[in-house]
Parts: C-alpha cells; sequence; structure tokens
C-alpha cells in the first residue's frame, strides 16, 4: 500500500550505525521499504524560460536564483507581491512556498544541494530559504528549509535568508494546518492581502475527523497510514540502530507490518498552527516526546539520520549513535 499525500523521499541506500552503507535487506531502514509517491521520471520540465513544473506534485517554480540576495521574511512576502504586479514569467499568481510545499523539492538522496536528481534549478544557493509559514510556538519566527542537507527550522522574521517562489495548485501535498496570520513581531494581524500561509491555505483540505483510534492503532484518514496509537514504543529514549530493531521485533511478535517510519511520513502528522506537541486538534494519540527516530539517514552526513522534532514540528538530525530520541511505529 502507498500512502497518500505523502511523497517519497529520494533514499536508495542503507546505512549502518558509523554512516557506512551496507546492504538493505532485513534493516528496516527508509532505503529498503521505499514508502510514499514515487517521483515521475523526469520529474521537472522547463515548460516556459524561467518556469519548471514539478510533476510530483503540479506545483510550478521559478528558477532559484530569481532573488540571488537573502532579505527578511515581510521583504519576501512584499517582493513576491511586486512579482505578481509585475506580472513576472508570464503569472500573476506567484507566491511564497508554504512549509510541505518549499520541502517537497527535498531529496534525501542527494546533498550540496538536497535536489532531486536531474533537477533543472541553476546556480542553488546552499542555504536557508523562506516559507510563509509561521512559527506557531513563536510567531515572530517563520519555517526555513535548508537546501545543503534538507533540514527545516524556524528562523526569526528579521533575519535575513533566501527566497523561491512558486505558484500553481498541488492535489498532492496537504495543507500545513496554518490558519492565522503574524507580523514581523509576532502579532497577529488580519490575513486579507499578506499572501501568508494563513490566507491561502495551500493543500489538500484534511478530513474530519482526521484520525481514527481502534484500540492500539490510529488510522490517518489522510493519508491512509496507520500509527501506534501509544506514540512511544517505549518510554525510555534509544539510539538509532536501537530503535529500528524495536520496531522489527513489534512486527514479528504482533504480526503487523510495523516499521519505522520515513522522515516524510513523520512529518506529515505536523499541524503547523499547534505546538508542544504539534500535532492536529481531536489527535489520540500519547506521544509527548520531544523527537522522534525516523528510518531515513541524513545523506549529509550518514552517521545521523533525521528525527521529527514533535513539540516544535521542526525536522532535524540526530546522531544514530546517542540514545536521544523516542519511537513511533507505523504500517500501511
Amino acid at each position: 500500500m502507498t500512502a497518500e499525500h505523502i511523497l517519497w523521499t529520494g533514499q536508495l541506500g542503507c546505512y549502518d550505525g558509523d554512516g557506512r552503507e551496507i546492504p538493505c535487506p532485513g534493516t528496516g531502514q527508509d532505503g529498503v521499504h521505499s514508502p510514499g509517491m514515487m517521483w515521475p521520471e523526469p520529474r521537472f520540465l522547463e515548460i516556459a524560460e524561467g518556469l519548471f513544473l514539478d510533476r510530483a506534485t503540479d506545483l510550478i517554480w521559478s528558477d532559484v536564483s530569481l532573488f540571488s540576495y537573502p532579505m527578511t521574511w515581510q521583504e519576501s512576502l512584499d517582493a513576491v507581491r511586486q512579482m505578481n504586479r509585475e506580472g513576472r514569467l508570464g503569472r500573476t499568481d506567484w507566491r511564497l512556498p508554504n512549509r510541505r510545499e518549499l520541502r517537497s523539492l527535498i531529496s534525501h538522496g542527494n546533498r550540496n544541494p538536497s535536489l532531486p536528481p536531474g533537477h533543472l534549478f541553476g546556480n542553488v544557493f546552499l542555504g536557508w530559504y523562506w516559507t510563509s509559514t509561521s512559527y506557531a510556538r513563536e510567531q515572530a519566527y517563520a519555517w526555513t528549509v535548508h537546501l545543503e542537507g534538507g533540514r527545516m527550522f524556524y528562523g526569526k522574521k528579521e533575519s535575513d535568508n533566501l527566497v523561491w517562489p512558486v505558484c500553481g495548485n498541488s492535489q498532492i501535498l496537504p495543507r500545513s494546518g496554518q490558519s492565522g496570520c503574524y507580523d514581523r513581531q509576532g502579532r497577529e494581524i488580519s490575513c486579507s492581502g499578506t499572501g501568508q500561509d494563513g490566507e491561502l491555505a495551500k493543500g489538500v483540505a484534511w478530513p474530519s475527523p482526521r484520525f481514527v483510534q481502534k484500540g492500539s492503532v490510529a488510522r490517518d484518514a489522510l493519508t491512509g497510514l496507520t500509527w501506534y496509537a501509544a506514540g512511544d514504543l517505549d518510554p525510555a529514549p534509544s539510539n538509532w540502530v536501537e530503535a529500528l530493531a524495536a520496531v522489527q521485533d513489534l512486527a514479528l511478535t504482533s504480526g503487523c507490518s510495523w516499521r519505522l517510519p520515513t522522515i516524510n511520513e513523520l512529518e506529515s502528522l505536523v499541524d503547523a498552527s499547534r505546538h508542544s506537541p504539534a500535532l492536529p486538534a481531536g489527535h489520540s494519540f500519547h506521544a509527548s516526546s520531544e523527537g522522534y527516530w525516523s528510518s531515513t539517514t541524513s545523506f549529509f552526513e550518514p552517521s545521523w539520520a533525521y528525527v521529527l522534532y514533535l513539540q516544535k514540528g521542526a525536522v532535524g538530525v540526530g546522531y544514530k549513535k546517542n540514545r536521544e530520541f523516542s519511537i513511533w511505529p507505523v504500517r500501511g
């Protein structure tokens, strides 16, 4: 079964706790399961000069070098608004991408930049790029995506980051969940005309109810994935190799196809309007840990693996040998 509204991570290889590449069979890693919606080939098409269609999401991107200098968050929103006034590249529907739109470009099988092989973008700067999504815990911050290794963290809105405009609509990527709009100081404002995620709400709407619990499992009606309802498989934190082994043991003893989720599957749970935890309202999970291991190795540094920081909603990495993060099994 392939989950809906979640892309494949792009990871093909498997790696041990030291970061050495190993054969995939029996590892339980992202590289052996390869869940998610596979990318079409070719993934990107240049449909006009400076316009690139992502066939995996149906979004249309400008060339990444359209803005070659960093700017603040509000300056980024203003710059994209000016693009629409000018009809840049023949379009007037440009926007700053939300966190799911920008992160959809990431390939966890590439680095420097962490974009899919064969991408058509030129002069990619390996830095942080703004999204239109504010950080729910501190709204004077907004989410940013790093193109060197594929992390996603929040940055202060008055700091300088890069801008990559997008247009079009996707029936693949879900909404981020954000409904409010905020100025650079974090004060809530009217959404009208802001160009923020809270105004545009781009993406597939979530079903209601989103999660349906039955016994010890909860099914996500948006993605079709089934999650371990307790959240934490073990109350004590584990290292990455232990996490993979624990979920394989669960699968063996239960007779169900439990596995450690990929980072894209974990991120699909996030509601960007919420924090502590950053999960949709009405969820039935008991997950309370700071971070959860994914089965996805960091291709930038394979002795590290991707982690969802659940209280924040951030995507980062953890050193595989450290007993630092928790285990949240998935199947489907």
